[in-house]
């Protein structure tokens, strides 16, 4: 029988997923690991529609497991499919979880724990970035994603030693009335959404609390074209996240953008005095010096081999977020197109 009191609480895990066949089943797996009570436990599985094989995984893991309930995500994005799942899940408190994830044993129980002691409105923890591939390029790959050189300083990348209030956390635990407070995440972000609702929650007084002994592991893109079209859709909706918002979550989102801008009028003003090349080139050795040099350290610690390929994946990282936040001031903030306008230019990939 299934408890509904605070002090042992029943909790409501929703996965979004589309076409997930090759992580998800390790990611269930994690979940079904977990030390938390299984009467105290329901998962909602939303499935965007998939066209491979998670459907048929989905179903034989909901056949032998009566908490596993399968929900339908016509929309096929993300908070489409959070707001389904939202709205049909029982528990009072909800952790939302990705289908490119695994969860240590404990996430569930420490989760509830932290949220329960601390008496705040969102926790979440650390974030372990794994390669997507057993290749050189998917190892470079999530090393750059793990290095504040690529990623910046956002805690939950780079650790932190106690728990502490931040902005932002990845797969927040939440209690469920905070959604009926502040509503549901907002459908016109295919990405950004959580940095939307978190930035919202706290405009309305409510707390979110990083915790480094809650841990889930990522499983990062495994080819440089997969990292480029993900960096660049964070960065094309993070100027429809200000616009909604009316602030700047943090102000390292916007360096990526500036270092493209500054190249680009640079580049444009050097054809007309020699000056501004000299500054143009005096832009790019410096990010090409500090590119390399972070290169070299992680490499010392690494491995050689991982030297001839991350100066070009943090390249790529930088520049593909650079010019999708660019396209996104141009079409959300100067052309005010709405997300479904958007949609149409860029091809949404999973």
């Amino acid at each position: 029988m299934l408890r509904t009191n605070m002090e042992s609480p029943l909790v409501s895990i929703i996965i979004p997923c589309r076409n997930e066949a090759k992580f998800f089943g390790k990611c269930l797996e994690s979940v079904l690991a977990n030390d938390f009570p299984k009467d105290q436990l329901e998962i909602l599985i939303i499935d965007g529609m998939s066209e491979d094989k998670t459907r048929e995984i989905i179903n034989g893991y909901a056949e032998s497991h009566t908490f596993i309930r399968v929900l339908e995500n016509p929309g096929q994005i993300v908070p489409t499919a959070l707001n389904i799942g939202i709205k049909n899940a029982a528990g009072q408190i909800i952790i939302r979880m990705d289908a490119h994830n695994i969860y240590s044993k404990d996430y569930i129980s420490k989760c509830v724990q932290y949220l329960k002691k601390y008496n705040v409105d969102n926790v979440g923890g650390i974030l372990v970035t794994l390669p997507g591939a057993d290749t050189v390029v998917a190892q470079s790959i999530a090393l750059a994603l793990s290095h504040p050189f690529g990623v910046g300083n956002a805690y939950y990348r780079v650790g932190s030693k106690e728990p502490k209030l931040v902005d932002t956390v990845p797969f927040g635990c939440y209690r469920k009335d905070v959604f009926e407070r502040i509503g549901l995440f907002d459908e016109d972000l295919v990405r950004n959404q959580d940095d939307e609702f978190n930035m919202r929650l706290t405009k309305n007084g409510g707390e979110i609390l990083l915790v480094p002994d809650i841990i889930s592991y990522y499983y990062a893109r495994d080819t440089l074209s997969k990292l480029s079209r993900m960096l660049f859709q964070y960065g094309y909706f993070k100027p429809l996240v200000v616009k909604k918002v009316g602030s700047v979550l943090t102000w390292r989102q916007l360096i990526p953008s500036l270092f493209i801008t500054s190249l680009i009028i640079s580049g444009i003003l050097s054809l007309m005095t020699k000056y501004f090349f000299v500054v143009f080139i005096l832009i790019f050795l410096s990010y090409l010096f500090t590119n390399i040099f972070f290169s070299l350290i992680i490499t010392l610690n690494k491995g050689i081999k991982y030297l001839l390929f991350l100066p070009a994946v943090f390249t790529i990282m930088h520049c593909s977020y650079g010019i999708g936040y660019l396209k996104g001031v141009i079409d959300f903030i100067l052309l005010r197109k709405h997300r479904s306008d958007a949609k149409q230019d860029i091809k949404i990939t999973r």
